[in-house]
C-alpha cells in the first residue's frame, strides 16, 4: 500500500471519527474534541475553531493544543490573523450565513486539507444547532426574566394597595393575600395562609356561611358587595366587602377576588351628616311651638319675682330657704328660656355668644341645680375635676344645658337608687388639645344596636311618657357647634360613659 494510499484511509477514518463524535451531540465540548482530532489526524501544529456567540457580537475558540492564556473572544472573523501556505481557513457556512471558522496552523498538502475540508462541512449544521439551541435559551432565559419582573411588579402593585385583598380557587384554596391583609384587623403573614384553605383562616364567619358567599360568586359570576361592623379594641370599625369573580381561562368562574375596604370615616361622615339633617328637621319642627312656650315661662318668672317681693311676709328664719327655691326657679325659667331659644335657632340661626369658660364650673353650677333633685340625693356622686385645665370658648348655659341632660339620663338609668354617678373632666386630645368631660353612670347600659341611634331626635330607650327624644340629639348639636365631639361607650349592664370635647384655648 503506497503513502497516497495510506494518507487517503487516514483521511477518511478521520472524517468518520468526527461524524461519530458530532452525531446526537449539541455541546461545545463535542467542538473541541473534534479540533483535538483533527489536530492530530491532519495532523497540524494547532487547530482553533471559532464559534458565534448567541449574542452574534462576537466568536469564540475552541483549540488544541490549549492556549496558555484564557480564550478570547473576537468582534468579527476577520480580525483573524492572514494565514501561510502552511495553514488553512475553512468558514463555516449554514443557511448562507457564516457561524463559525475552522483555522489549521502548521499543515501540509495531501489529504489532512480535504479531511479538513468536509470536517467544516460536518460542524457547520453542528455549530448552527448548538447556537439556535443557546439563542433559544438566552430567549427563554430573557422571557422567564422578564415574567418575574412582570410578576414582581403586580405583586408591589397589589401589596401598595390601600385595601385588603386576597383571591381563592375553586377549591377554597387562598392563592393570594397582599401586605394590607397582613396588617389588618385579623393580620397574618402570607407564608402561613397561602395555599391553606380560607375557612382555617377566617374565622370570623362560620364555613357553611363564607362558603356560601363564594359559591354564589362561582354560580352567579356577579360582583357583591356588602358592609359589616367588625370588633376592634379601639371601637368599632366597618368594612365594605367586595366579591369580584375572575376568569383565568374561558367562561368558568375559576377564582374570587376579596376586597375589604375600611369605610369607618365614611360611615361617621355620613351619620354626622344624617344627625345634622335630622336636628334641622327638628328645628323645623320646633319652631311651630316654642313661641308659645315663652308665655308660660314668662308668668312663672313673675311669679317667682312676686314671691321674693313677699318674703317680708315670712319668718326670717324660713326666709334663706325661699331664696335658695326662687334663685333656683328664676336661674331655670331663664335657662328654659335660652333652651327655647337654642331650639328656634334650628329654623333661624343665630350665633350664641360664647366666652372663655372652665368646664369644672360649668359642673359644678350643674351640680348646684341638680342637687335638690329628690332622686339625685339618693346616689353615690363622685367628683374627679382635674386642676388648673385650660378654658375653653363656650356658652356656659348650653353647656350647662348639655350636663344636664346627661345627668339626668344617668338618673333614668339607675332607678333603684343605687348607682354610682362619676363626673370627671381632664385634659384629652392630642398634647393636650382638648378638654375632656365625662358622666358616667353604673346602670344598665345600652344595648349595642342602640348605639349609633341614641343621638337620632325622637329616638328614645325610656318608656313612652318617660322621655321625648330630643336631649341626646340637641346636646349633640350643641357640641357640634362648640367644635367639639360628643361620644359614648357602653355595654349592657356596665352602665354607660358620655364623653364631651372641647377644644381647649390657648
Amino acid at each position: 500500500m503506497t503513502d497516497a494510499t495510506t494518507g487517503v484511509a487516514g483521511a477518511l477514518d478521520l472524517v468518520g471519527s468526527v461524524a461519530r463524535l458530532l452525531n446526537g451531540s449539541e455541546s461545545h465540548e463535542a467542538i473541541g474534541q473534534v479540533a483535538e482530532l483533527l489536530r492530530r489526524g491532519v495532523p497540524a501544529q494547532s487547530v482553533t475553531i471559532w464559534v458565534r456567540q448567541p449574542s452574534g457580537a462576537a466568536f469564540t475558540p475552541f483549540a488544541a493544543p490549549a492556549p496558555p492564556t484564557p480564550p478570547f473572544a473576537l468582534p468579527t472573523l476577520d480580525a483573524l490573523p492572514a494565514t501561510d501556505a502552511a495553514g488553512l481557513r475553512l468558514p463555516l457556512h449554514h443557511d448562507g450565513t457564516t457561524v463559525g471558522m475552522l483555522v489549521l496552523e502548521g499543515i501540509g498538502e495531501g489529504p489532512g486539507r480535504v479531511a479538513a475540508t468536509i470536517v467544516a462541512d460536518l460542524l457547520a449544521p453542528h455549530v448552527a444547532l448548538i447556537e439556535l439551541s443557546e439563542d433559544l435559551a438566552f430567549e427563554v432565559a430573557v422571557r422567564a426574566r422578564q415574567i418575574e419582573e412582570q410578576r414582581r411588579f403586580t405583586g408591589l402593585v397589589i401589596d401598595s394597595l390601600p385595601v385588603g385583598l386576597y383571591v381563592v380557587d375553586r377549591e377554597y384554596r387562598i392563592q393570594i393575600w397582599n401586605r394590607k391583609r397582613e396588617t389588618g384587623t385579623q393580620g397574618v403573614h402570607r407564608d402561613e395562609v397561602v395555599g391553606r384553605p380560607v375557612f382555617e383562616v377566617l374565622t370570623r364567619q362560620s364555613a357553611e356561611q363564607l362558603k356560601g358567599e363564594f359559591d354564589q360568586i362561582f354560580e352567579s359570576g356577579q360582583m357583591s358587595q356588602m358592609d359589616i361592623e367588625v370588633e376592634d379594641p379601639a371601637g368599632g370599625r366597618f368594612y365594605r366587602i367586595s366579591k369580584i369573580p375572575m376568569r383565568l381561562g374561558g367562561d368558568q368562574i375559576s377564582h374570587v377576588i376579596t376586597i375589604g375596604e375600611d369605610v369607618t370615616e365614611w360611615y361617621r361622615i355620613h351619620r354626622r351628616i344624617m344627625q345634622n339633617e335630622k336636628l334641622a328637621a327638628v328645628g323645623q319642627l320646633a319652631a311651630g311651638i316654642m313661641h308659645e312656650i315663652n308665655n308660660p315661662l314668662a308668668t312663672i318668672g313673675a311669679c317667682a319675682a312676686a314671691i321674693e317681693g313677699r318674703l317680708g311676709e315670712v319668718p326670717v328664719s324660713g326666709q334663706g330657704a325661699f331664696r335658695e327655691y326662687i334663685e333656683i326657679i328664676d336661674k331655670e325659667v331663664q335657662r328654659c328660656t335660652n333652651i327655647v331659644d337654642g331650639l328656634l335657632d334650628f329654623s333661624r340661626p343665630k350665633g350664641m355668644q360664647k366666652s372663655p369658660v372652665a368646664v369644672n364650673a360649668v359642673i359644678e353650677d350643674t351640680f348646684f341645680l341638680l342637687k335638690h333633685h329628690t332622686r339625685f340625693k339618693k346616689l353615690t356622686v363622685q367628683r374627679e375635676l382635674g386642676d388648673r385645665l385650660p378654658l375653653v370658648l363656650a356658652n356656659a348655659e348650653q353647656l350647662v344645658q348639655v350636663l344636664m341632660s346627661l345627668m339626668l339620663n344617668a338618673l333614668d338609668a339607675m332607678e333603684a337608687g343605687n348607682g354610682r354617678l362619676t363626673v370627671r373632666s381632664a385634659l384629652g386630645g392630642h398634647r393636650g388639645s382638648e378638654v375632656l368631660i365625662e358622666v358616667q353612670d353604673t346602670g344598665t347600659g345600652i344595648p349595642r344596636a342602640e348605639l349609633t341611634k341614641i343621638f337620632e331626635p325622637f329616638y328614645t330607650t325610656k318608656t313612652q311618657g318617660r322621655g321625648t327624644g330630643l336631649g341626646l340629639s340637641i346636646c349633640y348639636g350643641i357640641v357640634e357647634d362648640h367644635r367639639g365631639r360628643l361620644e359614648v361607650e357602653s355595654q349592657p349592664g356596665l352602665g354607660a360613659t358620655f364623653r364631651v370635647f372641647l377644644p381647649a384655648l390657648p
